[in-house]
C-alpha cells in the first residue's frame, strides 16, 4: 500500500480523468446529518470545521474560492485539480510532535543502514542495484547526507501509531503544491471562521527544500548557485516545477527548468540550454535516467567527476529501494540499529520481506516465506522494489486466492517486496462534486525530513484503496496543526457519527 510512495490516514480524496469526481465507492454521509452537537462535540476542530459547512452561503463561498484559488495559482496535476476536499488534514500539535519523533528516529536508523550498505558488498547485493546505479551510489556526492530532503510515506492508524510503509529518498515531490495550496485554504471564508475559533498553523516546506539544497552546495563548493530543475518533458508536474522556479529565482538564484537532454558536459562545465549550472535539483528518477544511456551521459559525467552538486545525490538510490525497509523490519540485521531505533522500527515499520524462496520470521517464529505468503492474503500487500506512482502493487484483499498466487510467483522472478498490511482508518471529508458531499475517505501523512529534521507534511486523501495522486487515485490536501489539541484519541467511528 502506498503512494509515490504510499497512503495514510487523516485526508485523501480521488479525481477521475475529467477532473474534480470521487471514485471508489465512499460512502456519501449527508450534510443536513451534522446537527444538534454535544457542547462537548462542538469543541472538537473537525466536528467545529464541517458545522461551519452547513451554513449553504458559506459553504458555496468556500468552494468557489477553492476553485478559483487553484486555477489562479495552476494548481493542477495533469488537466486535475490538485485539490477537491474543502477541509485540510487537521492535527494536534502533541501528535504532530509524536509523529516529528518518530520520522526522525526511522531516519537516523536509514542513516545507519545506509553507512553499511556503503561498507559490506554483500548487504548492498540485497538490494538487486543495477551495476550503473552501483557505481553512482559508491561515488561520494560532496556532503553528508544522500538525501538532504526525503519523505516518509505512512498512515496514522486508529491507536494513534504511525506506520510508515515507503521511504522516498530519491525525488520526493509535492512541497510547492503543499505551499501554494495552503495559500489558497488560507483564503477560504471556511477556514477564516475556523482559524478564529482554533488556533493552527501550515508548516512551509519550500524554503527548507531550497536551504537544503544550499547547504550540500557550499559542503563542496564556494561558487554561488545556479540551478537546474531535471526531468523529463511532458510530465504532469510542471506547474510544480515552475513554482520551485519563481520561488527560487525570489530569491535571487538563476534557475531553469530543463529535460536531462537539454545538458551538455564540457570542459568542466555543466550547462542547461547553453547556460552553466552547478547545482542540479534532480526530479528526475535513478532508474529512469540510466535507461537512456546517451540522455544520461551529460548530467553522469558532471556528477561523476565532481563538477555539479546534485540533490538528491545518485547515492539516495540505496535507500531508495523498497528493499530499505526490508533491511530495517528484518531481525537479521537488528545489530545494526541502536536500541531506541531498533523499538521505533517495531513500533512504526511494518514486517517487510525480500520475496524469495526460503524462511524467514514473523513475530518472532521461523516461516516459510512462500507458504506464509500465500496464506496470508489478505494480510499482505506486494510492491516492486523499484517503482513509483502505485506501479505494480498487488493488495492481497483485492483480488482472488489463484491471482494472488500467480502474482507472488512473478514476484519470485523479479524484485519485489511483501509487506504487511497497514490498517488505513477512514474519515469523513466534504468534497465538491455538483453539490457537496460528506465522503469516507482515507488518509496519509508524510513528513518532510531536511537534513533528518522534520518540517512540514505531505497529506493525501482519497477513496481508493491506493493513495496515490501519481497514480490518478489521490487528492493532496494541506495539513493544518491545531494548537492545544485533545489528547484523547478521536477514532473513525466517533468521527462519522458526529458527521
Amino acid at each position: 500500500m502506498g503512494p509515490r510512495e504510499d497512503e495514510r490516514s487523516r485526508d485523501r480524496v480521488r479525481h477521475g480523468a475529467g477532473g474534480a469526481a470521487v471514485e471508489g465507492g465512499a460512502s456519501v454521509v449527508a450534510a443536513r446529518a451534522l446537527t444538534r452537537r454535544s457542547s462537548r462535540a462542538a469543541r472538537d476542530p473537525l466536528v467545529a470545521y464541517h458545522e461551519l459547512l452547513e451554513d449553504p452561503s458559506l459553504a458555496d463561498a468556500s468552494a468557489s474560492a477553492l476553485a478559483e484559488g487553484q486555477r489562479e495559482r495552476r494548481l493542477v496535476f495533469g488537466d486535475r485539480p490538485l485539490c477537491v476536499s474543502l477541509r485540510p488534514n487537521l492535527i494536534s500539535d502533541w501528535q504532530y510532535a509524536a509523529v516529528n519523533e518518530a520520522s526522525q528516529t526511522i531516519y537516523s536508523a536509514l542513516g545507519r543502514l545506509e553507512r553499511a550498505l556503503l561498507d559490506d558488498d554483500d548487504l548492498r547485493r540485497q538490494l538487486d542495484l543495477d551495476p550503473r546505479e552501483e557505481a553512482l551510489a559508491l561515488r561520494d556526492p560532496g556532503f553528508r547526507a544522500a538525501s538532504p530532503s526525503a519523505r516518509l510515506d505512512g498512515f496514522i492508524g486508529e491507536d494513534g501509531v504511525i506506520r510508515f510503509v515507503e521511504y522516498n529518498a530519491e525525488s520526493p515531490a509535492g512541497m510547492a503544491y503543499n505551499d501554494e495550496l495552503a495559500q489558497v485554504f488560507a483564503s477560504l471564508p471556511v477556514m477564516k471562521k475556523f482559524r478564529a475559533k482554533f488556533p493552527c498553523q501550515v508548516v512551509p516546506t519550500r524554503g527548507r527544500q531550497l536551504t537544503a539544497m544550499l547547504r550540500a552546495h557550499r559542503s563542496r563548493s564556494e561558487t554561488a548557485p545556479a540551478i537546474a530543475i531535471v526531468d523529463w518533458r511532458g510530465l504532469p508536474t510542471l506547474t510544480e516545477f515552475e513554482m520551485f522556479q519563481r520561488y527560487f529565482e525570489s530569491r535571487g538564484i538563476t534557475t531553469v527548468i530543463c529535460a536531462p537532454e537539454d545538458l551538455t558536459y564540457s570542459r568542466g562545465a555543466l550547462r542547461a540550454n547553453g547556460k552553466t549550472i552547478n547545482l542540479v535539483y534532480r526530479r528526475v528518477l535513478t532508474s529512469e535516467l540510466l535507461a537512456k544511456d546517451d540522455v544520461s551521459r551529460p548530467l553522469v559525467r558532471a556528477y561523476l567527476e565532481g563538477a555539479v552538486t546534485v540533490v538528491n545525490s545518485f547515492r539516495a538510490k540505496l535507500l531508495h529501494k523498497k528493499m530499505s525497509l526490508a533491511l530495517l523490519s528484518d531481525d537479521r540485521y537488528a545489530a545494526l540499529y541502536t536500541a531506541p531505533q531498533r523499538t521505533a522500527i517495531a513500533k512504526h515499520i511494518p514486517w517487510t520481506r525480500k520475496v524469495r524462496e526460503g524462511h524467514t520470521t514473523y513475530a518472532g517464529k521461523v516461516v516459510d516465506l512462500g507458504d506464509f505468503v500465500i496464506a496470508r492474503r489478505t494480510q499482505l500487500v506486494l510492491k516492486p522494489n523499484d517503482e513509483y506512482g502505485g506501479k505494480g502493487v498487488v493488495l492481497g484483499w483485492t483480488i482472488d486466492q489463484h491471482e494472488w498466487e500467480q502474482s507472488f510467483l512473478a514476484a519470485l522472478a523479479s524484485s519485489y517486496v511483501v509487506q504487511e498490511r497497514v490498517p488505513v482508518p477512514r474519515y469523513p471529508f466534504p468534497v465538491v462534486l455538483d453539490r457537496m458531499h460528506f465522503l469516507d475517505l482515507s488518509i496519509d501523512h508524510d513528513p518532510y525530513l531536511f537534513w533528518g529534521r522534520v518540517s512540514g507534511t505531505l497529506a493525501r486523501v482519497s477513496s481508493s484503496a491506493l493513495l496515490n495522486v501519481t497514480a490518478g487515485a489521490g487528492s493532496v490536501v494541506p495539513t493544518y496543526v491545531i494548537a492545544g489539541g485533545r489528547r484523547a484519541l478521536r477514532s473513525p467511528a466517533a468521527a462519522r457519527t458526529d458527521a
